[in-house]
């Protein structure tokens, strides 16, 4: 990890297509640009006024203006859609995709695996597995940034984004924050480990029994009362997540972990069409790790048998 590099190593799927693209951009720059200024000297050199008189006109040549057209055009829409298929690649995570939840505060990473196992500045992957991270932020701009897998996204505070990777490098590979995001700012960094299939789960089995997000979701839902509306009055959650909803003002919206979000720090932002706007609102009744922990319970219902009641 100390040994400096021009480059970051390559250590993602996504890491060769990214440099791939870069270096193809380099190199189409500085050809042109060197072409440019060797023309220049040598035209200035080969046209220079040597009397008086002036030069004369000369024709133009309609088969040279549609060349220096013809030829920039086909490089740049070669350009734009390479630039659209890595976009693409980098911005759709597969479906069988390891999820993990990133929270960012001043000034550190909390990290929660699937099983529960949380860490802190640290993350720990097996080698060859699609990784999808749900970012959210406790307190102002953040950015998580892993060079070796050139990937880099925004956590803004009041929604989520996401981010993939499929590490395909054994190694430990270095994790910063880069927003400016405060005086600590430049303490905000730790580590990405990625070991092979079987280490891993050694790694998940050998810590102690921790509360999965789901689990701890669930009680968070019928402590909250949440259980005693959406088994009556409200929307029911089984199988709610994926699906498209419609509101009573008719538009069509998918219930993704935005719209979750939105919906229970905001309740009456967008109301499904058939029920009446009875959900209170808990915005700054429940942190981010638990807003997180009820939509990772609400994404694991399947069908009404899940839905817990309470008794």
């Amino acid at each position: 990890m100390n040994q400096f590099r021009l480059f970051p190593e390559q250590a993602s799927t996504a890491s060769h297509q990214v440099d791939a693209l870069y270096i193809f951009l380099c190199s189409v720059t500085s050809f042109f640009s060197l072409l440019i200024f060797a023309l220049i000297v040598y035209f200035a050199a080969k046209y220079r006024r040597r009397s008086a008189i002036p030069p004369s006109l000369l024709a133009t040549d309609m088969r040279l203006e549609l060349l220096w057209t013809f030829i920039p055009l086909v490089i740049a829409l070669f350009i734009f859609f390479w630039g659209a298929r890595v976009y693409f690649y980098i911005y759709h995570p597969p479906r069988d995709s390891l999820d993990v939840h990133v929270i960012g505060k001043q000034w550190m990473w909390k990290i929660q695996h699937p099983s529960g196992r949380r860490e802190i500045n640290e993350l720990h992957v097996p080698v060859g597995q699609p990784v999808r991270l749900l970012l959210a932020s406790q307190d102002v701009i953040h950015s998580f940034y892993i060079p070796a897998f050139r990937v880099k996204q925004d956590a803004v505070p009041g929604r989520y984004a996401t981010l993939w990777f499929q590490p395909d490098k054994i190694g430990e590979y270095h994790l910063f924050c880069a927003e400016y995001c405060g005086t600590e700012h430049s303490k905000m960094i730790g580590r990405v480990v990625v070991m092979d299939q079987q280490k891993y789960q050694d790694w998940l089995a050998g810590t102690p029994a921790e509360e999965s997000p789901a689990a701890a979701g669930a009680k968070l839902f019928e402590s909250l009362g949440c259980v005693k509306c959406h088994a009556e009055k409200a929307p029911s959650m089984a199988g709610l997540f994926g699906s498209r909803q419609r509101m009573i003002d008719g538009s069509i919206v998918e219930a993704n972990e935005q719209y979750l979000r939105e919906s229970i720090l905001d309740s009456t932002a967008r109301i499904v069409a058939g029920y009446a706007p009875i959900m209170p609102s808990f915005r700054g009744q429940i942190t981010e790790e638990q807003l997180m922990e009820l939509i990772t319970y609400i994404k694991s219902l399947r069908d009404p048998a899940t839905l817990r009641k309470s008794d």
